[in-house]
């Protein structure tokens, strides 16, 4: 694991981006495409902005680029809550991604339906190759769910599906997500944590006891990938572990 904590938000969606673009360049020299999953939430917004801006939508091989969602709530793509809607509106309307790399999760007329179609895109999109991620971008809630996996979710067992519906108890939409089986198969996991009410959920993730069904984000430790968590200092304010106070730093050429 490596545990990096940024002065402020600016600074973590920086080194975000930074990561991002780096991992990029690597993917497409040694295989010719870059493969992402997006997170939603509020905290990645700015890093989407960023990537958006020069240096980076000049530097990074938007032409090469794949992009997928972690999870998304089944909703309209118009619809303020779309996790869709806030990356396009953020990013990827504003760099050359081919419109078929984009691959949104469409499950607002049936969850069930739309969960299965996803995986069999994503299936389809590795085909016999292994079924691995380049980049898997994470949030991290107050409850220490992570994309849509809840506490006590039953997506959180799942050993097979590569997608799972969910409803969260008190909304009243459903939503699908990828599940740690693919999620874990990632060459890089990077979780985005911000901001004080963060710091309790984050301490819990990484000091407190194993727990995975109380603690969603403990099941994601990829089986043979990076996973970096990127905090800021509010979030990582009562952790005690070591880890290396850093700012962003542009990715090496």
């Amino acid at each position: 694991m490596i545990l990096q904590t940024f002065s402020n938000l600016e600074a973590l969606s920086q080194a975000a981006a930074a990561l991002f673009a780096r991992l990029a360049a690597v993917a497409v020299k040694s295989r010719g495409r870059f493969s992402v999953a997006l997170s939603g939430g509020s905290t990645p917004r700015r890093t989407y902005e960023i990537l958006a801006q020069p240096p980076f939508r000049e530097e990074v091989p938007w032409n090469r680029i794949h992009v997928f969602w972690g999870d998304e709530r089944c909703v309209p793509p118009s619809d303020p809550r779309s996790n869709t809607l806030m990356a396009r509106k953020a990013w990827l309307d504003q760099v050359p991604v081919p419109q078929t790399q984009i691959h949104p999760i469409s499950c607002q007329l049936d969850p069930g339906a739309g969960a299965r179609e996803y995986e069999s895109l994503l299936r389809d999109f590795f085909g016999s190759s292994p079924p691995c991620l380049d980049l898997v971008l994470l949030g991290l809630g107050k409850d220490g769910h992570t994309a849509s996996l809840f506490p006590d979710n039953p997506a959180l067992r799942e050993r097979e599906r590569w997608t799972a519906t969910v409803q969260v108890p008190g909304e009243d939409i459903h939503r699908v997500t990828l599940t740690p089986v693919l999620i874990n198969r990632a060459a890089a996991v990077a979780f985005l944590a911000a901001g004080a009410a963060k710091a309790g959920a984050l301490r819990e993730v990484l000091q407190g006891p194993r727990g995975p069904l109380r603690l969603p984000a403990q099941v994601i430790n990829p089986d043979q990938g990076e996973l970096y968590w990127l905090v800021d200092r509010e979030a990582a304010k009562e952790i005690t572990i070591r880890h290396r106070d850093t700012e962003a730093k542009r990715p090496r050429e």
